[in-house]
C-alpha cells in the first residue's frame, strides 16, 4: 500500500536499504525522474527482451534490444543489442520465433554479464515496452536470483496507453489489436521484422512518440499520465 501511495523513488529507497550486492547498489543509487516532470524532458529506454517463453520462472532470455529516447527524440547511436548465452538448446519453434541459432546464442553474453550492462543503462531512468509485464517478469525474476533484490523501474506501456484510448473511447477492439505491429498500422507507420530486440524496441519508442503527439499535441503532458 505505501509503495502504490509514495511511488517508485520509495520503492527504489527501500530496496536500497536492504541490497547488498554492488550492481544493484548502483542501480538502485540514482533517483528516478519526477513523476510530475513533463514528459518531454524524461529520458526514457526503449526496451525488448526476446525470451523462451513467457514464464520467468523456466524460460530463458535469448536477446535484449533497447535505444534510448530524449527530449521525445530517438538517439539511434544508443541503440544496444545483445545476444544473451542461455546454456541450453534452443527449441525449433524459437529458433524459428527469434532467428536465433544455438551457435549464435553460444557467441552471447551469459545473463550475469549482460543483466549488469543493462541495469547500467537503465538507472534512473523510465522504462519503455510493449506488454512490459513481460520485460519486468524477466527482469525481477533474474535480479532475484541473482542479487537477492527485486526490480524496480517507472514504466511506460505502449499496450497500456493504447487500451486505455479504446476504453475510454468505447471503441471495440480484440486482443490482436493491442499488438505491437497492429498498432502502428493504425499510425500508418512502417512495418518492421517482428522478433528482434532491437527493431521491436525502435518500433515501440516510434510508436510512442506518435502517441504523444495525439495525446499531447503540445508536448505539455506530465509523465503521470503515461505510466501505467
Amino acid at each position: 500500500m505505501l509503495q502504490e501511495l509514495f511511488g517508485k523513488n520509495y520503492q527504489r529507497r527501500r530496496l536500497l536499504a536492504k541490497v547488498t550486492a554492488p550492481v544493484m547498489q548502483a542501480y538502485l543509487s540514482k533517483p528516478f525522474p519526477n513523476k510530475k516532470e513533463l514528459i518531454a524532458n524524461i529520458d526514457i529506454i526503449s526496451l525488448d527482451l526476446e525470451t523462451t517463453g513467457l514464464d520467468p520462472d523456466k524460460d530463458r532470455i535469448v536477446s535484449i534490444g533497447l535505444v534510448q529516447v530524449e527530449q521525445l527524440g530517438i538517439k539511434l547511436d544508443s541503440c544496444w543489442h545483445q545476444i544473451v548465452r542461455t546454456n541450453k538448446s534452443l527449441s525449433s519453434e524459437s529458433v524459428v520465433i527469434h532467428q536465433i541459432t544455438d551457435d549464435q546464442s553460444e557467441t552471447g553474453l551469459s545473463i550475469d554479464k549482460a543483466i549488469p550492462e543493462l541495469l547500467e543503462r537503465l538507472k534512473g531512468k523510465v522504462m519503455l515496452a510493449h506488454n512490459a509485464k513481460v520485460e519486468q517478469g524477466f527482469i525481477n525474476k533474474i535480479c532475484q536470483t541473482l542479487y537477492g533484490s527485486d526490480f524496480t523501474i517507472p514504466v511506460i506501456d505502449t499496450q497500456f496507453l493504447a487500451k486505455r484510448s479504446l476504453d475510454r473511447s468505447n471503441q471495440p477492439y480484440k486482443n490482436n489489436d493491442l499488438r505491437l505491429f497492429n498498432l502502428r498500422k493504425n499510425f500508418n507507420m512502417p512495418a518492421y521484422k517482428a522478433h528482434n530486440a532491437l527493431i521491436d524496441a525502435v518500433a515501440t519508442a516510434e510508436l510512442f512518440l506518435a502517441m504523444v503527439d495525439k495525446i499531447s499535441p503540445n508536448k505539455k503532458g506530465r509523465l503521470a499520465y503515461f505510466l501505467s
